[in-house]
């Protein structure tokens, strides 16, 4: 499965994705997915990073194309009310949000 259509499922299903950023493993809550300057990101909640909760929530923007072995898995997230998906960053821009 190509990694917007995976992005696309995890979104539809408020369900995490675990990949490779950075060469760090991560957990997301993926929030929204969007395009810039051509190229698709997704903005996302990091639950965890090599395996630890992050120290504070808050939304990351990610590249799709720097995420590596994404993957859909079976937690579910509630959106986070720090996440405007009418934020004027999303303007015209938007693919899909939860």
């Amino acid at each position: 499965m190509d990694t917007s259509k995976l992005f696309l499922e995890a979104l539809a299903l408020k369900k995490c994705v675990v990949a490779t950023y950075n060469r760090t493993a991560v957990q997301l809550a993926p929030h929204i997915l969007y395009t810039r300057h051509g190229e698709l990101y997704v903005d996302a909640v990091t639950l965890e990073r090599d395996g630890q909760p992050p120290q504070e929530m808050k939304l990351g923007s990610f590249k799709l194309t720097g995420l590596r072995e994404p993957q859909v898995v079976e937690r579910t997230f509630t959106p986070q009310a720090l996440f405007d998906p009418s934020a004027e960053r999303y303007a015209g821009t938007t693919v899909f949000t939860v």
